[in-house]
Parts: C-alpha cells; sequence; structure tokens
C-alpha cells in the first residue's frame, strides 16, 4: 500500500490516532483495493515492511516515534527511511525484537529480505535493484518501455514489408528482363 492508513487499534478510531507510511507491504495477502489497512479485519496483519519518505516536517517523527511504533507494536519486520531532500537513506531489520540497521554493500545497497530486493539510491530516487544488480521498473517506466517496444516492433513490420515489396518489384523486373530476352520463365 502507498499512503494508506494503517489502523492497529480500535481506540484510534476514537482518537483518531492512526499511522500513514508512504509505502508498506503485507505478503501474501489478497490484492483487493482497500481505502485503509485495518488490521483487525486483516486477520491481526501487520506490515512486513514500511518505507518512510523523510521530509523536514516528518523526520524527526520518522526516526524515533514510527521506528518505535513500527518495532514494538507493530513488528514489522523490515524498516526503510529515505530522504529525497539530503539522501540519507537507512534501513533496519527487527532481530531479538530489536531494529538493528542493515549494512550496505559495495554500493550503498541494502537487502531487504521481505522484498527479496536491494533498495538504493540512485539519480537521487529510491530504487528497488534485482540481485543482478538490474534495477525494477517503476510502473510509468514499464509502460514506457512497453509503448517504445511496440513502436519498435511496428516500425520492424514496416521495414520488413517494404523489403518484401522491394524484393517482389525487383523479382518482377527480373522476370520481364528476361520476357524481353526471350526467356519464358513458365517453361519447363
Amino acid at each position: 500500500g502507498a499512503n494508506l492508513t494503517v489502523y492497529y487499534a480500535h481506540e484510534q478510531l476514537q482518537r483518531r490516532q492512526f499511522r500513514g507510511p508512504d509505502f508498506f507491504l503485507v505478503r501474501d495477502v489478497s490484492h483487493t483495493p482497500r481505502n485503509s489497512w485495518v488490521v483487525w479485519e486483516e486477520g491481526g496483519r501487520y506490515p512486513d515492511l514500511i518505507i518512510e519518505l523523510l521530509s523536514d516536517s516528518t523526520a524527526a517523527v520518522d526516526r524515533t516515534d514510527k521506528k518505535s511504533l513500527y518495532q514494538n507494536i507493530f513488528r514489522t519486520p523490515e524498516y526503510f527511511w529515505f530522504s529525497p531532500i539530503t539522501g540519507e537513506f537507512a534501513g533496519f531489520r527487527r532481530i531479538d525484537q530489536q531494529y538493528e540497521a542493515i549494512a550496505v554493500d559495495k554500493r550503498g545497497w541494502r537487502w531487504s529480505t521481505q522484498l527479496g530486493l536491494y533498495l538504493g539510491v540512485q539519480d537521487g530516487w529510491l530504487r528497488y535493484f534485482e540481485s543482478s544488480g538490474t534495477r525494477v521498473l517503476g510502473p510509468e517506466e514499464t509502460a514506457l518501455r512497453e509503448r517504445d517496444l511496440a513502436v519498435l516492433e511496428r516500425q520492424r513490420a514496416e521495414q520488413a514489408e517494404q523489403r518484401s515489396h522491394e524484393e517482389r518489384q525487383r523479382a518482377e523486373r527480373l522476370a520481364q528482363r528476361l520476357r524481353d530476352l526471350g526467356i519464358d520463365l513458365d517453361r519447363e
């Protein structure tokens, strides 16, 4: 979910206390669209991974209160944050009921066991990477790539049709020359 409210206690509805992570993942659930994630309606399931995008107004809470909430109440196995402004990028994995920092590899990426992907910063953006190092495209990039591939395929088909047309014309010219020389191609 992205920018969905997570309701994790009935009292929240009365006190209007809730959390809305920038991005969260709950594995192995139906892909039914939701307006919010209501833990008690989802079999007690909390997010398996949360990503917060830091801003001047949220950074302090994301680093402290939310980190504590996700660690102790949600028991979310992995928590990441990223600041698009400063490039600050951190990740934590819950081990023995405590968050421990996820080490970066030589590229500065952190492995997410929940996603089965690396998270890393590229060109100022938080991105997902396969273990091979290939960047996972976002939905817009995937749509653009598919459009570009369709255009390329259409161009290839047009070029093949043009070549076929040129070959037919060439064959017709050659056949006409042979007929002009008195050679009958239809005779065996």
